[in-house]
């Protein structure tokens, strides 16, 4: 059997009928849980066209993100647009001893895209005068000229997230922020974060990809709990059921397939949902 068939066989067991919540991915910064069953991070931090207008001083040369800077990293004494093109860079070396990833703290060089000059970290060039980011972090040595994320800096975490900071809290056992409806109402899993998706075995804690806590508060990427819910073939005996769901992310009511793992939703798609007794049709 494939290593990931295997990997779907093995999490349908363990989670028989839970109910899920979902969560978004990070920017580079981070995942957090929103709310009803949301841990939002932005999805897939932003990946706008990069283009370049001196004269109104855009000059967005990274995927991930918009700035006006790029770091120097000083594990490698390169130049990269953010830590993320960094990381893909060094994933490809050819030699597995010089692949690496960056440490976001450690950074102290910037270069400014508008004038290039080199300089240590600040929000403002010093020599043109230019902001680099609307938001930055000195902390975290992060700079993005998208607002709308909510971007925030959470202390406990030790990094950026995103979707506003009064919209979180953070959790100390689960070590993460979690969306102000979780309060009280997830089950607390120590470190739930600080491990890896067991389908894709991608770190979670600063993952950019959706994520999802289950009732039993595990997590996995969203996209993974998804494909290993199609790949789970459900017995004979319960191919033809039907039940009545009602979504928590859109509040339609609609009639499914069962599922053992999780229902989705005929009108948002989504499997955050919960089986409800069916209507009462008028007499």
């Amino acid at each position: 059997m494939p290593k990931r068939h295997f990997a779907f066989a093995f999490l349908a067991f363990g989670l028989w009928g839970n109910p899920i919540r979902r969560f978004h991915g990070a920017l580079s910064l981070s995942p957090q849980v929103t709310a009803p069953r949301h841990l939002i991070s932005s999805s897939s931090a932003d990946a706008s066209p990069p283009y370049i207008i001196y004269s109104h001083h855009y000059c967005y040369k990274c995927k991930h993100y918009r700035r006006r800077c790029r770091i120097r990293a000083p594990c490698c004494n390169e130049i990269f647009p953010c830590r993320h093109c960094h990381n893909e860079a060094t994933s490809m070396l050819r030699n597995p001893f010089d692949r690496h990833e960056l440490v976001r703290h450690d950074v102290k060089q910037v270069i400014c895209a508008v004038c290039d000059t080199e300089q240590p970290v600040a929000q403002v060039c010093t020599n043109c005068g230019v902001n680099m980011g609307e938001y930055f972090c000195e902390v975290c040595k992060f700079y993005d000229d998208d607002t709308t994320k909510g971007q925030f800096h959470c202390d406990d975490c030790g990094i950026c997230r995103v979707g506003g900071r009064d919209k979180f809290f953070h959790c100390k056992k689960c070590g993460c922020c979690y969306s102000v409806g979780l309060r009280d109402n997830h089950s607390c899993v120590e470190n739930s974060m600080r491990h890896h998706c067991p389908i894709c075995y991608e770190y979670l804690f600063d993952s950019l990809k959706d994520t999802t806590v289950m009732v039993c508060g595990h997590t996995m990427h969203c996209e993974c709990y998804n494909e290993m819910i199609e790949a789970t073939i459900m017995p004979e005996d319960y191919q033809h059921k039907k039940v009545w769901i009602l979504c928590n992310d859109c509040n339609d009511t609609t009639e499914v397939f069962y599922h053992i793992i999780g229902q989705k939703c005929s009108h948002c798609k989504s499997y955050n949902t919960r089986i409800v007794a069916p209507p009462v049709l008028p007499q």
